[in-house]
């Protein structure tokens, strides 16, 4: 598999990934920062890809122990690459969210991380790329997702999830009676646009309120203007700098 070596967090970490297929943007980087870890706590990401997510925030937050499931093979041995490459330590095993028992079944974890297909099935055409069909297009149900990382998390544990904001409705049917305390943060391009994409965490036992969110926008100003650097000065520093997401309330 033909990779390239990208830069992320501001060149904080070097990071492989297929040259062609399933790419990773600016999503997991923003997952990594909107998990709420300290440093001791062990971290769970299914469907870690190359390992982007889950190794933004080791960056971020020292002291973590870092897992992750990976149904594809290359990606998998990708993520441990890259893990060896930054000086982080990422346990990665290759397996199926869906299979039965799931890689660390026998374990539970402070914290899950994830990033599942945007798309339903019914609502996409399949990549005939691997990665790009497992990154893009959903072949297990969110309902599915949703129920394994509960199960993986210990009592008061938090998941944290980015998505579509289309499939929040989805999500929220998903968490009902399985996790609670929910807060959904909607990520808009820019101001006065519609959401694309939440961020949503929910806690193991969490019994507070529900909490939507005022929008966060990705970028300043009413339009791209070319060559200007336009990421919102919040976002920028996760990206560039590593800083945690500031959930708006």
């Amino acid at each position: 598999m033909q990779v390239t070596v990208d830069g992320f967090l501001g060149g904080q970490l070097r990071l492989a990934q297929p040259k062609t297929g399933y790419r990773a943007g600016i999503d997991p980087v923003l997952l990594a920062a909107a998990c709420p870890a300290h440093s001791g706590q062990e971290v769970l990401e299914l469907g870690c890809g190359v390992g982007v997510a889950s190794l933004c925030l080791g960056r971020r937050v020292p002291g973590l122990s870092l897992y992750g499931v990976e149904i594809l093979h290359d990606y998998a041995q990708i993520a441990r690459e890259n893990a060896a490459r930054n000086g982080l330590e990422f346990d990665v095993r290759q397996g199926d969210v869906s299979a039965r028992p799931m890689p660390f079944y026998d374990r539970s974890f402070h914290q899950v991380i994830m990033n599942p297909p945007y798309f339903a099935a019914e609502a996409s055409s399949i990549s005939p790329e691997a990665g790009r069909a497992s990154g893009r297009s959903e072949q297990l149900a969110l309902s599915h997702w949703v129920d394994m990382a509960a199960k993986r998390l210990r009592p008061k544990g938090y998941l944290t999830v980015i998505q579509r904001a289309e499939r929040l409705p989805d999500l929220l049917v998903a968490l009902d009676g399985c996790l609670g305390s929910i807060v959904v943060q909607p990520l808009a391009p820019r101001a006065g646009r519609p959401a694309h994409l939440i961020l949503l965490r929910a806690r193991k036992t969490g019994r507070a309120a529900f909490q939507l969110l005022s929008a966060q926008n990705l970028h300043s100003g009413g339009a791209h203007i070319q060559g200007a650097p336009d990421y919102a000065p919040e976002v920028s520093a996760i990206l560039r700098d590593g800083a945690a997401f500031s959930w708006r309330n």
